[in-house]
């Protein structure tokens, strides 16, 4: 039985593999045109700074990870921060819909690039559908073991990494490495619309908290949670760089704006002609039906594990099976709906914020509250951390207070209904679990 267990463990590659798999899937293909769209022409400097302020923040999940490791990841960072109460499930939640956020983002972005292919002819009409579709397949997929994920997630991240760094590499010597949209004597952006630029960016690094919410699965995690963290987002921040340098090179700014949500099929046109916007389709086909699996298959283990913490509420609706293909179904059901109701724009916004806010809670809480015996940190780096979140976050509701202020409408009464059911929620539990304990912490 414990070798069948260590067998069916995630190796450090294989969670490498994950963190890349969903970063790379989110990050280049669907957040490239949305970042341009606020950072101008300093694109390549945005990926750069928000690759740092995802390394800074970063070393907080670090650094608990490896004194709790957990498959709840985030949740147990929360729990263990703020005890079982409503803010730890509140941050928790927050993060599972950040999480499904990114899958129906990445859903949307694959269905954009797929019709932009000459061979299939379908209009925009198809992207939510398309998204739909790979929604269901990745919640087929994810039903089978961890070995056959993780072995799965290695292949895909590997192919398009390579793939991605191949076509870049070679658009940039084709074009002399001209950089029409980047090398603009006079900015095209400020100060407010830059950070926003950076906060849109924090989303495409995010991915990392794949592992950490897969680390009671993943072997040795005292250990390889950190570097596999390290690792991803290193070979992240080498892959945005050099592809953004190359849509740089190919587009002027307002070419790759047009062409804001496939904005590196239209890159590869005008030097490696169709051929170059066909392979962009296969290798973005790649990197997003990667990322959702692996998206997929570490929030369905964090919200199995707040399930099982009585920290979320859980209902069979006669359905068989176990907890965790449950779990699965209602990732699915959620991802597929945002994937049909929002477009891109909307959905990176709105996954950003849920991150951050987040975020900030797991900064706050560990500052304050981690027992400083088991859990080994920097004070400085941490209030680094939130001061790093709480400028980026200032900038994402600048640039959306003017563009769409209905989307911070909306984020805001689901933040608020998420507390009250919460709220309600555990305060049914500990009266009928624990009636004479007072949990009014």
């Amino acid at each position: 039985m414990k070798d069948k267990e260590s067998n069916d463990q995630i190796t450090l590659l294989g969670a490498v593999s994950m963190g890349t798999g969903v970063m790379i899937g989110a990050g280049v293909f669907a957040l490239t045109g949305e970042i341009a769209n606020y950072a101008g022409n300093l694109l390549v400097w945005a990926f750069v700074l928000a690759g740092l302020v995802s390394a800074v923040t970063s070393y907080t999940y670090i650094k608990m990870s490896n004194a709790y490791p957990s498959s709840g990841g985030i949740g147990m960072i929360l729990v263990k921060v703020y005890g079982k109460s409503t803010i730890a499930a509140w941050g928790s939640i927050l993060m599972l819909f950040s999480m499904i956020i990114n899958q129906s983002l990445v859903a949307r972005t694959f269905g954009n690039y797929i019709v932009q292919s000459k061979y299939i002819n379908l209009s925009l009409d198809f992207v939510p559908w398309l998204g739909l579709g790979l929604v269901v397949f990745s919640f087929i997929l994810n039903i089978l073991s961890n070995k056959w994920i993780q072995s799965f997630s290695f292949v895909m991240a590997l192919l398009k990494a390579v793939g991605l760094i191949l076509l870049a590499t070679g658009g940039l010597i084709a074009s002399g490495i001209s950089l029409p949209s980047v090398g603009a004597n006079e900015l095209s952006t400020n100060p407010f619309n830059f950070i926003g630029a950076i906060a849109i960016g924090v989303l495409a690094f995010k991915g990392f908290t794949t592992i950490t919410n897969s680390g009671g699965e993943i072997a040795k995690p005292n250990k390889n949670v950190g570097r596999a963290i390290i690792i991803s987002l290193a070979i992240c921040m080498v892959v945005y760089v050099i592809v953004s340098l190359a849509v740089g090179s190919s587009l002027t700014l307002e070419e790759i704006l047009k062409a804001r949500n496939f904005s590196l099929a239209e890159a590869a046109r005008p030097i490696l002609g169709e051929l170059g916007v066909s392979l962009t389709i296969v290798v973005a086909v790649i990197a997003t039906v990667s990322g959702i699996i692996a998206s997929m298959f570490a929030v369905s283990r964090m919200l199995k594990m707040l399930t099982d913490m009585e920290l979320v509420p859980h209902k069979h609706f006669g359905m068989p099976g176990t907890v965790k293909n449950h779990v699965l179904v209602y990732v699915a059901v959620l991802a597929g709906t945002i994937t049909i109701l929002f477009d891109v724009s909307r959905i990176a916004a709105m996954g950003a914020l849920f991150y951050l806010v987040m975020d900030i809670l797991i900064h706050y809480g560990v500052l304050k509250n981690a027992d400083k015996s088991e859990v080994k940190f920097s004070p400085w780096v941490l209030k680094s951390s939130l001061t790093l979140d709480l400028i980026v976050l200032g900038g994402l509701l600048y640039v959306k207070g003017n563009d769409d202020p209905i989307l911070l409408i909306i984020a805001a009464i689901v933040m608020i209904v998420i507390f009250i059911v919460e709220k309600y929620f555990l305060k049914n539990v500990n009266n009928e679990s624990k009636p004479i304990q007072n949990h009014s912490r």
